[in-house]
């Protein structure tokens, strides 16, 4: 690497390498590693700078690991120790880490060259809303100037600061800003990309200046974060867009005009549209739950269901085939429909599929329970029994091979506590925990005639068809279906979307058409099911509003909307 004439190259044309990588919270040697790799590569392809994302040396979000102090020093001494490799001349590096002072603890950018560290800016908007709960760990930045790096003027608010209204990129426009880096660890939903362009839109329409939106890409627990980095150009024109859901490094040639920096040749990648990008965040945020937590393989209950179904098709297409087992848990209610369509997806998967029937163990609960229950009519109970054996199963596999149970409960399901807890509910992690039951369905359709980018799983129609057009039933009693016991998706699903995502009263929700006694029960069985949803296991987020880090209601409550 030469840094012969850096600021003689930088007076008219600025190579920033926007690098959308996957860091894991907590491996600081390992996020130190990937940060090296890239700016090896940013050096190969000319860049003058190498733009890493918010707290990429600790993982995001880091939530109450910053408050041990031997885990700061760690990502300290990585930073300096990045630092310290700069002084070969190559590229400069803008990279996101975890600090603690004498004043307080702050989400922190460094800004390496030559050596050292040249500059450190802090965040000032600490979001506390649905995902977030910075102002916990982290206290407020001071307001910030821009960094002189190599002649060039920049400008760093970090993620929530151009989010918010208290003006950080307008301190930095009138402070002698030329261009604006953005680092980000903004979280997946529907529609975010859409989002992340308007408020970044926003702000160079108010500054005048260009921004560039470096975004993480992984799972870490619930969130996924989907990349698709950009930049707009101060005219508004959009100067590059990188691939979301997938990693990538890109240099961005940044030309000196009479008006400022300006980008005319970035890659333009495609955005996928909502089916595509929700089945993809579900692949993404299963595989690196998986593989960042050290699980070698997967097993499910194959029941001949919709929501299995995709479960299955989501572990073999983030994991391969040969990591996913599945099983069939058959009981005296198991239609010959359901032996069948399980059987058939497996194959078309070509993932391991074995058959346990469940009758030895319900007849020895049954047994057990038989003098406790002398007199009483079977009911619920023994229903839950089947599952609760399925569940005992599935773990026994999972504890003898080392294997994470999937569990695949629909959002539809879990708002209303159609599930049983220590049965159908155990698991490890559940990849549709946030998608409606419509949302499933569509999710299937589009399976059946795409294959994702990334996939490891086979193309073509690797769920049934007749899983998709059947009825659904948890085919615990003769003739069972699931609108038995509940409305038609199509209206519990529009229902729960009010109750949930737009937190909307009963009135204005019977307004929309709905009938009010349903919409009250619906309303019941939500807040009744809390306390089943404190116990379920972590699932990808992919809606504005999922259970458990958007939606905190007590388990305790006596509120009913009437």
């Amino acid at each position: 690497m030469n840094g012969m004439t850096q600021e003689n190259a930088l007076s008219q044309t600025f190579n920033i390498a926007i690098a959308q990588l996957n860091p894991t919270v907590g491996d600081v040697a390992g996020n130190l590693a990937k940060a090296r790799e890239a700016r090896a590569d940013a050096a190969r392809q000319g860049a003058h700078l190498l733009m890493m994302t918010e707290l990429f040396i600790s993982g995001y979000p880091p939530e109450d690991l910053v408050l041990k102090p031997a885990f700061i020093r760690a990502c300290w001494k990585a930073v300096e120790s990045l630092a310290a490799d700069t002084a070969d001349g190559g590229p400069g590096v803008v990279i996101g880490f975890p600090r603690q002072d004498e004043t307080g603890r702050y989400n922190s950018v460094a800004v390496l060259d030559g050596g050292k560290v040249i500059a450190i800016r802090d965040k000032i908007d600490l979001p506390n809303y649905g995902e977030f709960d910075e102002k916990r760990v982290f206290d407020q930045g001071a307001m910030p100037g821009p960094v002189n790096f190599r002649g060039v003027r920049i400008g760093i608010p970090i993620c929530e600061d151009i989010w918010g209204d208290l003006g950080v990129c307008e301190t930095l426009a009138e402070s002698g800003a030329e261009i604006l880096l953005v680092p980000n660890g903004s979280p997946y939903y529907r529609g975010k990309v859409d989002i992340r362009h308007q408020v970044v839109l926003k702000q160079v329409i108010e500054t005048g200046l260009p921004m560039v939106y470096a975004a993480q890409l992984g799972g870490q627990d619930e969130l996924v974060f989907d990349g698709a980095s950009f930049a707009f150009n101060a005219d508004k024109s959009l100067a590059f867009q990188l691939s979301q859901f997938e990693t990538a490094l890109a240099v961005i040639t940044w030309k000196r005009t009479e008006n400022g920096w300006h980008c005319s040749q970035g890659p333009m990648a495609r955005i996928p549209e909502s089916e595509e990008a929700d089945y993809r965040a579900c692949l993404l945020g299963f595989r690196d739950y998986v593989n960042k937590n050290g699980f070698k393989n997967v097993v499910l209950g194959l029941s001949g269901g919709i929501d299995s179904a995709i479960c299955a098709a989501i572990a073999v297409d983030a994991l391969g085939e040969e990591r996913v087992r599945t099983v069939m848990l058959p009981y005296h209610y198991t239609s010959e429909d359901s032996l069948k369509d399980a059987a058939d997806c497996a194959k078309a998967l070509g993932c391991r599929y074995d058959i346990v029937p469940i009758e030895g163990p319900v007849t020895g609960f049954s047994s057990a329970l038989s003098n406790l229950f002398e007199g009483t009519n079977s009911g619920i109970t023994e229903e839950n029994l089947q599952s609760r054996a399925r569940g005992t199963i599935l773990m026994a596999i999972s504890n003898k091979f080392g294997s994470m149970v999937v569990t695949t409960g629909n959002k539809s399901e879990m708002s209303v506590g159609y599930a049983t807890l220590y049965g159908d509910m155990n698991g490890g992690f559940n990849p549709i925990k946030d998608l409606y039951k419509m949302q499933v369905y569509a999710l299937a359709r589009w399976r059946n005639e795409n294959v994702p980018p990334d996939a490891l799983g086979p193309s073509g129609a690797v769920i049934p068809q007749n899983i998709i057009d059947k009825a659904p039933s948890a085919e615990l009693r003769p003739d069972q279906k699931d609108q038995d016991s509940l409305p038609p998706y199509p209206v519990l699903d529009d229902i729960l979307e009010c109750l949930v995502e737009r937190e909307m009263g009963v009135e204005e929700i019977v307004a929309r058409g709905h009938d009010v006694d349903t919409v009250h029960r619906i309303e019941h069985l939500l807040y009744l099911a809390e306390y089943k949803r404190r116990q379920s296991a972590p699932g990808v987020k992919i809606t504005k509003k999922n259970f458990g880090r958007d939606r905190r209601y007590p388990i305790t409550n006596r509120f009913r909307d009437r």
